[in-house]
């Protein structure tokens, strides 16, 4: 049976954001305002509701996407705060994959960040509509024109102001609504605790508030023709016809719109919560191109396990499924149970009767289900699309500190591999040492410390390593012939390839030229499993092979001898040959940098990032600060905030993320 989602008025958003802007400082507020919590926690106290788990109040970071549930204006609201920490990305890149819509929250001092910039671009991949909210107004430096004008620049969007702020950094006392050409404020009351007062436009606000509201009309207006002939002609546009004009550019991506608060008091949520109703989607509002049918489909986004068990996360696209019924993972093909069905309030459960259309809720009971897999009705199977994890750039050797913590360490890392898609374990060819990877030193570190608290694993640790790949520098052809005879049935397989290098960021693609039949078409898919079964490990150092393009150009079989394996074994040992002859040579990651500094020490901080081989790409000034960007390769960046402060007295800070792989240096 299909479920009205009408009938329930139901918002699925996410809160997304660097490190720092005060996302889950929008979290906590927001579900103070609706009720949800009678105290706010603070992220610098360490007892932010959002932030449970005992990683992120030590460090003061969001680590784990948080889901919760709030109610406002006869709506339900779930809740996701992502991380804004670059090494928990596939927190965010999951929970966008399964939200209708979402709030980005900027420092209103720093603007757009890298990581805004990144998860923005995300946002974008999964085409989720968003508000925007300029947050930390009261904050010296803080500057609502140059963020708005910084998200044109930078994000390519074209934004739509809905509120005016009503002074500047510690003055800041309010916005201008440009709908209703209100002001808002928020003076305390007696308790302590800002409440919403309307008031009149300041007068010496007037003429901007209303050259920003006309601008404001003829954007929302293109949305609709008749609408946008009537304000040509002179006629009144209401405020509701004002707001459907707004919702409808939001849902279309012509415009992003937004407001401005100061979230640390309490100033500016319940617009931001209005905004999140009026403007963001219903799930039903979103095509997520399911075929037809009304049997139930969901996507798991999300593993965790606790001492109660596994907790998979679902979002709900399509029918309903009943605590205690059995479903079908279609990737997989096997049957799971849903034991029990919970709506999840940051770290509290409350126990629902069955999942419908549009809910993101926790199942526990699954026994095989990871991330990415599809739940859907046996009798009408469906497969959504997968969640990509980003490739690892970072490795370490681990090993238990003592041979009777082995099965807790083994059986801790694999748990929390299975709860990160981004992490990856592997074997040291030459020691035999595990290997855990990631795409970040921070990332690798909270993991050891979970297998440390969760399992009472003390762990030992190699040096950081970085995840080097291999590629060629020019097109080589190979044959190579796979021929065996020892008296039992023969092996036979010729296979002729060629290889020549594609852009950076290419992959390995496989294609077949044959023709004529001189290797039967069945045989074909076996060479290119050989193929990418040897560029699993390189010819220089063992490395992924990347960014080449490989041709089956010619070859040739035997009626008796030539089989699948015959042929997967020529694929491997020619595509090794033909590596050693096209000039193999090691790529190394390059990370985008960008360090904020004092501009006294400007000069310093250049200066090393070139002693790394880093190239400088540009330099900013934002307030009393200088803003360096650079691309530095990660093997020269291990333990570079230490160094950063030294240089700076303490000063500075930066941020980092993959942007892309380069040829090393012969010496690396």
């Amino acid at each position: 049976m299909t479920t009205n989602t009408h009938a329930r008025q139901l918002r699925n958003i996410g809160i997304i954001a660097h490190v720092d802007a005060g996302k889950t400082t929008v979290s906590e507020r927001v579900l103070f305002t609706t009720g949800e919590i009678h105290r706010t926690g603070e992220v610098h106290d360490g007892n932010a509701t959002m932030d449970y788990d005992p990683q992120e109040r030590a460090r003061g970071i969001t680590i784990n996407s948080a889901a919760t549930t709030v109610a406002w204006r006869g709506h339900q609201i779930n809740l996701i705060d992502t991380p804004g920490h670059i090494d928990f990305n596939i927190e965010v890149s999951r929970s966008l994959r399964v939200l209708d819509g979402a709030v980005v929250v900027f420092d209103g001092v720093a603007g757009v960040e890298p990581q805004t910039e990144t998860n923005w671009r995300l946002a974008d991949q999964y085409h989720v509509p968003r508000i925007a909210l300029v947050n930390k107004l009261d904050r010296t430096g803080a500057d609502f024109a140059r963020v708005v004008a910084m998200m044109a620049e930078r994000l390519g969007v074209k934004p739509l102001v809905l509120q005016l702020p009503i002074g500047t950094e510690a003055e800041f006392s309010g916005v201008v609504d440009l709908l209703t050409q209100q002001a808002l404020y928020w003076p305390p009351n007696a308790q302590g605790k800002p409440t919403l007062e309307r008031g009149a436009v300041p007068a010496y606000m007037q003429a901007a508030v209303e050259a920003a509201r006309r601008t404001l009309v003829e954007t929302a207006v293109e949305q609709n023709d008749v609408l946008l002939t009537a304000y040509l002609n002179g006629e009144d546009i209401s405020e509701a016809q004002l707001r459907a004009c707004i919702r409808q550019g939001t849902l279309a991506g012509a415009f992003v719109p937004v407001l401005g608060g100061a979230a640390l008091k309490n100033k500016g949520v319940e617009p931001l919560l209005d905004a999140v109703v009026d403007y963001l989607p219903a799930p039903e509002d979103r095509n997520n191109d399911l075929p037809p049918g009304d049997g139930f489909a969901a996507l798991v986004f999300k593993v965790v396990h606790d001492e109660h068990g596994t907790l998979s996360y679902l979002r709900v696209y399509r029918g309903e499924a009943h605590a205690g019924s059995q479903v079908l993972n279609a990737n997989t093909g096997q049957r799971e149970r849903l034991s029990r069905v919970v709506q999840m309030h940051a770290d509290r459960r409350e126990e629902l009767a069955l999942a419908q259309a549009g809910d993101i809720v926790a199942v526990a009971g699954l026994k095989a289900s990871k991330t990415g897999h599809t739940l859907s009705d046996p009798a009408q199977p469906l497969v959504l699309e997968e969640i990509h994890a980003p490739e690892p750039v970072i490795s370490m050797a681990v090993e238990p500190h003592s041979r009777d913590e082995q099965n807790n360490f083994s059986r801790g890392l694999h748990t929390l591999v299975d709860e990160d898609p981004s992490l990856r374990l592997g074997q040291d060819a030459d020691t035999g040492q595990t290997l855990l990877s990631g795409v970040g030193e921070l990332q690798l570190e909270v993991t050891l410390e979970k297998l440390r608290s969760r399992f009472g694993v003390t762990v030992h640790t190699g040096p950081p390593q970085v995840a080097m790949r291999e590629t060629i520098a020019r097109a080589a052809s190979v044959r190579y012939l796979h021929k065996k005879q020892s008296g039992g049935p023969g092996q036979y397989a010729e296979v002729a390839l060629r290889v020549e290098p594609l852009e950076r960021g290419g992959g390995l693609r496989f294609e077949n030229a044959i023709t004529g039949g001189v290797i039967p078409r069945e045989y074909i898919p076996s060479v290119e499993q050989g193929v990418r079964r040897a560029a699993l490990a390189g010819v220089l150092a063992g490395h992924p092979v990347v960014d080449l393009l490989v041709t089956l150009e010619d070859g040739s079989f035997h009626e008796k001898d030539s089989s699948t394996l015959a042929f997967e074994v020529a694929g491997a040992a020619a595509f090794t040959q033909a590596l050693r002859e096209a000039g193999p040579t090691l790529l190394e990651p390059v990370m985008a940098v960008e360090v904020t500094t004092p501009m006294d020490h400007v000069g310093d901080v250049i200066g090393d990032l070139n002693r790394r081989r880093g190239h400088v790409r540009s330099q900013d000034q934002r307030g009393n600060a200088a803003v360096v960007r650079a691309m530095v390769p990660l093997q020269t960046l291990f333990g570079y905030i230490g160094n950063l402060r030294a240089l700076t007295a303490g000063r500075a800070s930066y941020t980092m993320q993959f942007d892309h792989y380069a040829e090393a240096p012969r010496q690396a």
